[in-house]
């Protein structure tokens, strides 16, 4: 990470983003400048060097080892299918960008403010997930595997509740729909690029009515929050539809 030091040397005397950085994970950083990177975003630059988005793949793999070894020993009795939705349903995108927003991600990450798709899309998810590609540099596998352990899985899953949480929001409406004698289909309603990335509107329609519009850098994450938009608005109980 030599690279690192060289980019963000200067900014190793900020004593202001150390400490933030400090109450966010709970130790002060050796390599500061590793967390500027993992914290600034693709919007403020597209040189690789510059932003989160290598930290964020490492990260992702990184959680998703720890989180399947938690579930893998959690669950001794449990088969496949169980334990891999229990693995999304824990580190989704929709569920990571909650807990990035809780910690206070979203008062640290540089990104630029003046976009509006980034305001509603998973950008404090991708850091968190940057965030952890951080620690694992910072500290190592096994320190890393214990922070997330208590930064991350045990104050923010409950898994007796994580259990009977419907992954599929989307199927929730068509069942809401069936059982209502309602026609109900999802249409793209926008496409255009942001910070080079592509972003979708996805309309819920009932009816021919647009009940609900959502958006996200993938078809899919847009029409599951389109559905969970709808369902709140049709006043559908459910279990969970965080």
């Amino acid at each position: 990470m030599q690279f690192v030091k060289r980019l963000f040397g200067f900014k190793n005397k900020d004593a202001s983003f150390t400490t933030k950085v400090k109450n966010i994970v709970g130790f002060t950083p050796k390599n500061i400048a590793l967390f500027h990177v993992a914290l600034n975003h693709r919007s403020m630059s597209d040189k690789l060097e510059y932003n989160n988005e290598r930290l964020e793949f490492l990260g992702d793999a990184i959680l998703g080892s720890i989180v399947a070894d938690y579930l893998y020993k959690k669950y001794p009795y449990k088969g496949e299918g169980f334990l891999t939705e229990m693995r999304s349903k824990m580190v989704n995108r929709q569920r990571l960008n909650e807990i990035g927003t809780k910690i206070g991600l979203k008062h640290i990450i540089s990104y630029n403010k003046f976009d509006a798709g980034l305001r509603t899309s998973q950008i404090f998810g991708n850091a968190l997930e940057a965030l952890v590609g951080a620690v694992y540099l910072e500290k190592g596998y096994n320190d890393c595997c214990k922070w997330i352990y208590k930064h991350i899985i045990t104050p923010h899953f409950v898994l007796d509740e994580l259990e009977l949480v419907d992954m599929n929001i989307k199927n929730k409406l068509y069942g809401w729909a069936s059982k209502n004698n309602k026609s109900i289909n999802f249409e793209i309603t926008n496409e255009n690029k942001v910070s080079g990335r592509r972003l979708f509107t996805v309309a819920a329609i009932i009816d021919g009515e647009v009940v609900a519009e959502a958006k996200a850098y993938t078809k899919k994450d847009a029409s599951q929050l389109a559905s969970k938009i709808a369902l709140e608005k049709l006043g559908v109980i459910a279990e969970d539809i965080e």
